[in-house]
């Protein structure tokens, strides 16, 4: 079958091409199509330049398939997990041609990851690469990283705000538990803004898109890793309060014993979350595990 080229940037095709199927876009499932030309290619040449192997990708909600056809260019396996049955024929259309996509009626946050990463990507180097919808951007990006998949970078388009608070550095204002949880897994940057002119229907914010580069993984000497992140949610879900109040409280844990790991941490009790870096915290959450 003959590749079908689409300019899946023009609106005047996305609509002609969803007409013809018979639908319409989602609000509810966070669905805006990308009219940028040029931030699909951006995003596909930044997986592509990471490595000189075989290349398979796992990219989370198709829309109509601007990235996704951009992958499928340069990669050589995309598998793409899309919850909305509807742009099924959409897709087969607009992707039709290509051999080296695989499609997935899953939601990304039930799917068996494991299952598909064994079945799919054998003797390749995986990636991850997607326009996240607002609403799943951290659930997702905490599934990918909790897994401990053999994921080498994930490539994602998210909110900028939210993209800069995952890119933020531990201590920073900015920085909040899932800086810190970014921070464990994985070093993260952004590679570039995308405005919301970008966008039909244009949403009421900017995006961003970012990389987290798993294979530069910190090496953080924690004790006890449920202990370590039981403690960082606890301290960033009440922001204002001292950490002596909010993990105290968060934790169950008697503000006596706490107080006794956060001197021995050499550490204020009065200190807050945002101020801590990477290695305070790792410190703390060891130390917890002493007294508890």
């Amino acid at each position: 079958m003959d590749k079908k080229n689409y300019t899946l940037t023009d609106l005047s095709v996305i609509k002609k091409v969803m007409g013809d199927h018979d639908v319409t876009f989602s609000k509810g499932l966070g669905q805006n199509f990308l009219i940028n030309p040029t931030v699909c290619p951006r995003m596909a040449e930044a997986v592509r330049e990471s490595t000189d192997g075989k290349i398979g990708v796992l990219e989370i909600g198709a829309g109509v398939g601007v990235l996704t056809k951009e992958l499928l260019e340069r990669c050589d396996k995309v598998v793409c997990v899309e919850l909305d049955t509807r742009l099924f024929p959409v897709l087969n259309d607009t992707l039709s041609g290509y051999d080296n996509l695989t499609l997935i009626n899953e939601d990304i946050l039930k799917a068996d990851l494991k299952k598909i990463v064994k079945e799919h990507f054998d003797g390749m180097e995986v990636f991850v690469c997607a326009n996240l919808p607002y609403y799943i951007t951290s659930p997702v990006i905490m599934r990918l990283l909790e897994e401990k998949l053999p994921f080498s970078k994930i490539i994602v388009m998210v909110q900028k705000e939210a993209g800069d608070r995952l890119c933020a550095k531990v201590g920073s204002r900015e920085s909040g538990a899932v800086t810190v949880a970014v921070n464990y897994y994985a070093e993260a940057k952004k590679l570039f803004d995308v405005s919301r002119g970008s966008f039909f229907p244009s949403p009421k914010v900017d995006s961003c898109v970012i990389q987290l580069d798993l294979t530069k993984k910190g090496d953080y000497n924690v004790t006890d890793e449920s202990n370590f992140f039981k403690m960082v949610k606890s301290a960033f879900a009440q922001r204002r309060k001292t950490i002596l109040n909010s993990v105290s409280s968060g934790m169950g844990i008697p503000k006596e014993k706490l107080s006794l790991a956060i001197e021995k941490s050499g550490l204020s009790p009065t200190a807050r979350a945002e101020a801590l870096t990477m290695e305070e915290l790792v410190t703390l959450s060891n130390n917890i595990c002493e007294v508890k």
